[in-house]
């Protein structure tokens, strides 16, 4: 077993934005990259409701 695998195997550490990622592993830094692009996913999604949610909003209050 080389080192990186090794490190794979601990545990998901929070990510936070702007961290020094030189002391990443290759495989390490994939799975940031799998888990960023799961929260933009997620995030987008939470925008888009709000945008609808705002539309639906403005619409029942709109003045005649």
């Amino acid at each position: 077993m080389d080192w990186d695998e090794a490190r794979a195997k601990s545990p998901s550490r929070q990510i936070t934005v702007g961290e020094d990622l030189s002391g990443l592993s290759i495989e390490e830094l994939k799975r940031r990259i799998e888990t960023l692009k799961d929260e933009i996913v997620r995030v987008e999604a939470e925008l888009e409701r709000k945008v609808r949610h705002e539309a639906a909003a403005s619409a029942l209050f709109k003045s005649k």
